[in-house]
Order: structure tokens, then sequence, then C-alpha cells
């Protein structure tokens, strides 16, 4: 230990130097920087800033003991002199090694999932204790914080179904649900929640972006890995990986290859207390997936850089169901429907990338062009037994393209200050035609221009920082449907944000942000074509829905433990003619409804959150969160009231106030070196809405892992709700009093294996990833 040494005259220095990951080459911002004298009490400190600087002033002369700390890292110690001849310490470039550190030079899944607050986002990277959890994105998404699937794995973000879902931070034409289960959980390195983005991202999503980021290797040399598992409950699922790099001189190649071969039931009912009779839905999926990324890096020298890469996503599906309709009361009237679906698309993603880095540090401009296709086909046969429906067949065509061009200007214009120029173009086409052996034919295009210029300028004090934003937006749309327009709008729009951070100390950071943000109707929920029906039933979107504008501000704060950090967030969000999923009476079906969307009046909800990270023993780490959200809800809805002796269908204004919460915790523990436990639970409060009520639930998950091989191969068993107690039960009065459930084969064992190999050492380029979506309608059945 070094003892502090006192002077006749005071000399007082400076501490200043850069901390990155020793691995990926790149900054760590929010390390922990802490300056100790020689009896180790703390003489001062700070944390890194976004680019991993830091630079802690006002030290007396003596000797002392410098420590570098960061959540999953070795901490790192160095002595340090302050004298009259060296005053101002530079210690250059800090490199941190992550606990899980790689074995033989085999860059390896850290052991443990671990959450980062960054300026406009909390990134949560995926460790071994979530892969292991399942076989899809889907299952993946039910253990992030801030997040709720349903069990069609629709998702929403603090309680709302309106977020935009991006893969590396593209849009994918492919609908979120249909994508979080195609994606192999093991190909998934982190999850990026943006809840208030600033004016340089895409202000589409009133709750924000989920950015879901996959892996990928830089090693230099040829490594990769390979994963397989199978999750059965009645049915078997199976998915697979493997991950490929080759780095050699100025060229990075790598792919990654994940399959996803599933068979699920899922079954439920609706009753309807009025009419006593309950409708039994029974659907057996067989799917199969297959997703693959291939680029490459080209690194010209030093200033320049260009990257492409390609993502093919192939489905194939196939549905069976049965629909049956039992009158409790009158047998003889039973409706009994059988649906066979046969669907499978191609989704294609091509990007361009070209970055030049100036003189300057951070002084860059880049372009990114990304080209979107989506091709898929869907064919139901219906066939029935009672009631006055002949069989007949429904075949729909969809064929969408998107185009993103971002061009982006950076330019630290002095050490605390920066400012970023962008233009960004999305340019989308969709086309959808539909044929029935029943039903009228019809066709509906859908084409939308958006073109948006921003600017952000940010400064940085000691302590203090500020960054301001306005994105400037152009809207297009234009809708076809049976070759007449029926709706087209132009709006030009600015967006502005605003972001205010306080860092006092290297365990205490505070910040506050706004942002207006906009909810344009998804292609699903403007779309007239049915998109699915039962007997009584049938689903479709609504082409007169209007945007809807949200004004959010956020509150979050951090702070650094010993053996982690806890976050905690409050928000609230002020929406205009909120758009919102709505069942109506269908004049042309006796005791029919249609499910549908429309706006509702304007909305306010509020919120908080607390997410933490902790290790209280060496054996023993939790990721734990909290969540509650609260929310008005006011709209139109239809009600059925007896006048004079007959049933007529009347619009109730409701008004609901609703609050919700959900708790979910993640354990792991270490039995030895090589063998590991986790127990995951979950549990949601009771939700309602205008028209629905939503019963609580809760499930718990608990699941083994086994590293043998020195660690190059892993070993893996899950039991998932073990209590089988993960179900979706509801209840509502409009426009008819009914009530629900419905459950899919959710109590699963899963098992997992994977295996590393390669050498070299990380050396990634840093690549932009930027959202642009719409989102995609979904169902509550």
């Amino acid at each position: 230990m070094l003892t502090a040494q006192p002077s006749n005259s005071i000399i007082v220095g400076t501490i200043s130097g850069t901390v990155i990951d020793k691995n990926l080459k790149q900054p760590i911002p929010y390390a922990t920087i802490v300056v100790n004298d020689g009896a180790n009490k703390l003489v001062s400190g700070g944390i890194t800033k976004e680019d991993g600087t830091f630079l802690i002033p006002d030290i007396p002369n003596g000797n002392y003991t410098l420590k570098v700390q960061f959540i999953g890292y070795t901490s790192y110690t160095q002595p340090i002199e302050i004298s009259r001849k060296n005053k101002d310490v530079n210690v250059g470039v800090i490199s941190l090694e992550e606990e899980a550190q790689a074995l033989d030079h085999v860059t390896i899944i850290a052991e443990r999932t671990t959450i980062e607050q960054k300026i406009d986002r909390k990134v949560v990277n995926i460790g071994k204790d979530l892969t292991t959890t399942g076989g899809t994105a889907a299952e993946i998404m039910q253990n992030i914080p801030s997040v709720n699937v349903d069990q069609d794995g629709n998702i929403a973000l603090r309680g709302n179904p309106n977020v935009q879902i991006l893969i590396d931070g593209k849009p994918t034409n492919i609908s979120p649900t249909q994508l979080l289960k195609q994606i192999p959980s093991t190909s998934i390195k982190s999850v990026e929640l943006i809840t208030n983005p600033s004016a340089k991202y895409n202000p589409e999503g009133m709750s924000g972006i989920i950015n879901i980021v996959l892996r990928k290797n830089a090693n230099i040399g040829f490594n990769g890995n390979i994963n397989l598992g199978v999750n059965w409950d009645q049915n078997a699922r199976f998915n697979s990986s493997i991950d490929l790099n080759y780095r050699s001189g100025k060229i990075n190649v790598y792919g990654n290859y994940g399959a996803n071969i599933t068979k699920n039931r899922q079954q439920g009912f609706i009753f309807r207390g009025d009419q006593n009779y309950r409708t039994d839905f029974r659907f057996l999926d067989n799917n199969k997936s297959h997703l693959f990324k291939v680029g490459f890096d080209y690194y010209i020298n030093d200033k320049n850089t260009i990257s492409l890469y390609t993502n093919q996503n192939l489905f194939d599906g196939n549905i069976n169901g049965t629909t049956d309709i039992d009158f409790l009361d009158n047998p003889e009237n039973n409706i009994f429907q059988n649906l066979i679906n046969d669907s499978d698309n191609l989704g294609s993603t091509y990007n361009f990338d070209y970055k030049h880095d100036f003189e300057k540090d951070g002084h860059n401009i880049e372009l990114e062009v990304d080209y979107n296709i989506f091709e898929g086909d869907s064919d139901d046969d219906f066939n029935f037994a009672g009631g006055a429906t002949p069989d007949y067949n429904d075949i729909l065509n969809n064929e969408r393209t998107n185009t993103t061009i971002n061009l982006d200007y950076v330019n630290p214009l002095s050490e605390k200050t920066k400012l970023e120029l962008g233009y960004e173009g999305r340019i989308r086409r969709t086309d959808n035609e539909y044929r029935s052996t029943l039903f009228d034919d019809s066709k509906y295009r859908y084409d939308r221009d958006i073109h948006a210029l921003y600017a952000t300028y940010g400064k940085n004090y000691e302590k203090w920082s500020y960054q301001l934003g306005a994105r400037l937006e152009s809207y297009q749309v234009e809708a076809i449907f049976n070759d007449v327009k029926v709706f087209e709008d132009d709006i030009f729009t600015v967006y502005p944000s605003a972001y205010l951070t306080y860092t006092p100390g290297e365990k205490n950071s505070y910040q506050l942000s706004y942002s207006r943000r906009v909810d344009r109707p998804g292609l699903n929920q403007v779309n007239p074509i049915r998109e699915w029906s039962t007997p009584r039933i049938t689903s479709r979107g609504n082409p007169e829905l209007d945007p809807q504008f949200t004004n959010s501000i956020e509150f979050n704060y951090t702070r650094k433990l010993t053996g982690g950090s806890i976050t905690a967030g409050t928000f609230y969000r002020l929406i205009n003619d909120e758009i919102n999923q709505t069942l109506l009476a269908d004049p042309t079906v006796e005791e029919g409804q249609i499910l549908t969307f429309e706006n509702f009046d304007n909305n306010s909800a509020y919120g908080i959150e607390i997410s933490s990270n902790y290790r209280p023993t060496k054996w023993w780490n939790f990721n734990a969160s909290f969540d509650l959200y609260a929310q008005t809800q006011k709209g139109i809805v239809e009600d059925v009231v007896e006048v004079n002796g007959v049933d007529e269908i009347v619009q109730v204004s409701s008004e609901v106030d609703a609050v919700v919460y959900n708790f979910r915790i993640n354990n792991n523990f270490k039995a030895t070196k090589n063998l590991t436990f986790q127990i995951f639970g979950f549990y949601r409060g009771e939700q309602e809405g205008i028209q629905f009520k939503t019963k609580p639930f809760y499930f718990v998950n608990t699941g083994a892992r086994y590293n043998f091989l020195g660690g190059k191969g892993t070993a893996s068993i899950n039991f998932n709700d073990i209590f089988n107690t993960m179900r979706f039960r509801f209840s509502g009065d409009f426009p008819f009093e009914q009530n629900g459930q419905f459950q899919g084969e959710t109590q699963t064992v899963f098992l997992g294996l994977s295996y590393r190999f390669g050498s070299g050492k990380n050396r990634k380029v840093r690549r932009k990833r930027r959202d642009s979506n719409e989102k995609s309608g979904g169902g509550i059945l």
C-alpha cells in the first residue's frame, strides 16, 4: 500500500485517461474512477464520459492508488504520484477485461446479463442466463425489464403496444409478432430500450423503440460457435444457430445462421353470458424458419471503412385450427369451423455503409443505405359443419419494399461540445391482393414517403451535460383500395427533444429528458382486407385511422453499488387521438363482432421503473426489476341495449383509470466453477382497458448450466412455467358481456448444447444502428 506524502507547499494536479473494453477496443462509458490515499480512504473520483475519457481535477500532491471499476469487468489499479514535476498525470488507455474472460483466445458469451443506462437508452447485454431460457426472441423478451409479451407474441413497452421493433437498427417488413418467434435466442447479443429517443431518431412509436442486436464476431483469424437446443411440452421445438467469422488484414467476413422448427398448440375459449354459448379455439402451429446474416467489413485505411451485409429470413408455416361454437341451451344451433392455413414468406435486407473519419477524433460522416423486400403468401381453407356458411378458400399475397437512406455528420466542436446533423429518407411501397371463393376479391396499395432533417447540439461541463435537438419531417401517404383512393395525407411536423444529465460523483447519475413522437397507423391496422375470421369474429384494419402524437417527459436515476447498480425512473406521456383495438358489432353476421382499430380520445399515462444488478455473494447474483404504469383511457365503444323489446347497438362514452404492475427477478447460483443454476420469476398484475379487463398471472422458470471442455462447451437444461400458470384471462362488457382464456404450450423442458472454437483477439468496427419502422397490428386473440 502506498502512503501519501505531505508537502510544505500544496501542488494541485489532475489525473486523466481513457477506459476501453480490452476485447472490443471500444470506450466504456460510466465506468467508476476512484482515487484513494495511503490509508485507502477516498480522496476524489468520477465516472467516464460516453467516449470513455475521464478527468479528475484538484488532486493535492502525494502518492495515491487509482482504481477503475465497471460492472461485469475485472477492476484495474495503478499507483499515481502527483508532484511539482508531474502534476498533470495522463495514464493513457486503460483496458478492462470482462470477468467471464475468453479461454484459449475464444470469445464467449458473458455469464450473466447486465444492464447499462446510457444517455438515450437502456442496454440489456444478453448473457448465458437468458439465452438458455428459451428458443426464440419472444421468450427472451419476457425477461427484459419494461417489456411485456402477450399469449400471441404481441409485444408492449411500458404497458403500451405502440412500439417499434428493429433488428440491428433496421426495419424488416416482417410483422414483429412473427419475427420474434423466428429469431433464435442464441443469435441475440443485446436488446436496446430507447424509451425517449432524441431528434436524431425516427419519431415513430409512442412508447419508444426496441432494437434487437444480433451477434457478429470480428476476431482475428477463424472462429465461431455452434448452438443446438430442443424445447418440448406436448410438441417439440428445435432451434439451432452457428456463427462463423474470419478476419485477416483489412477484410473481416462474418456469417450467422439460425433455424427454428416448432410445433406449438394453443387453445382457449370465449364465453358469452347473455346468449349462454361458448366458443372454443384449438390451433396447432407447425412452423419452420431460417435466418441468415452474411457480411463483410473492408478497412480501407484508418479513416475509411466500407461495410456490407444481408439478412435473409425464410419462413414456412402451417396452422390447423378448429373453432367450435356450442349453444348450451340449443345444441342444435352448434357451429364448427376447421381452418387449414399454409403460408410462406421471404424477408430480405441489403445494407451498405460507408464511414469517413476526419483528422479530429470523433469527427466523421457516414452514409448508410438499407433496402428491404418482403414477399409472402397465405392460403386459408375453411370448412364448416352446422350453420349456413359454406366452405370457402382465401388466398392473400403480400409484397412490400422499404428503402432507407441515412446521411449523418458528427463534429465535436471542442472537447465539451458536439454537433450532429443528418438526413433520413424512408420510401415504402406495399401491395396486397386478396382472392376468395366466397367473398369479393380485393386489392390494397399503401405507399408512404418520409423525408427528414435533424440537428442535435450537446455540451458537457464537469458535472452537467445537456443535448438539444429538433427533427423536421415531411410525411406523405396514399392508400388505394380496389383502384379507389380511400386515404391520403401530407403532413409537415417538427419533433423537438432535450436531455439534461447531472453526475455529482462516481456513484450517482441523474437524467431528465423530453421528446415528441408520433404513432402512424401500421399496415395491418389500416388494411381493410380481412386478416382472419371465425364464424362470429372477423379481424380487419381501419383505413380511416389518424396518427396519434405523444409528448413524453422522463427522469432516471442510477446509483452504483459495491456489488452492482440500481436504476430508478419515472415518466409521463400525453397522447392525442390514441389508437386502440376495439370490438364492434358486425351487422352482417348474427351475433357477430369485428375486431379492428379506432381513434379514441386523448389519453395520459405515467409510471415508475426500478431495475438492479447485484451480487450479494461470490456464488449468487441477480437481476431484478419492478414497473408500475397508470393511464387514463377515454373512448367511444358500442353497446347493445334493449329498446321497446328489441336489441339495438348504441355508442356510449367510456373512461377507465387503469394501473398495471410487473415484477421479475432472475437469480444465478454458482455451485462450482463449471455448474450454475438459475431461477426466474415473473408476476403481472391485473389490467383494465376500455373494453377488457385482463386477470393477473405469474410463472416461474428454473434451469442449470454446465461448462465443459475447458469452457468451450456448455450444456443447459431448463424447466419453464413449472407451475403451469402462464395463461391469458380476460373479461369484458362491450359490445357484449363475455369472458375468456387462452394458453399455449408454456410448461416446457429445454435442453441446449453449445460449442465455441477459434482463436484471435477481437477487433470490431463500430457501426451505427438506427431505428426506422412502423408497427403492425396485433390481436387479443
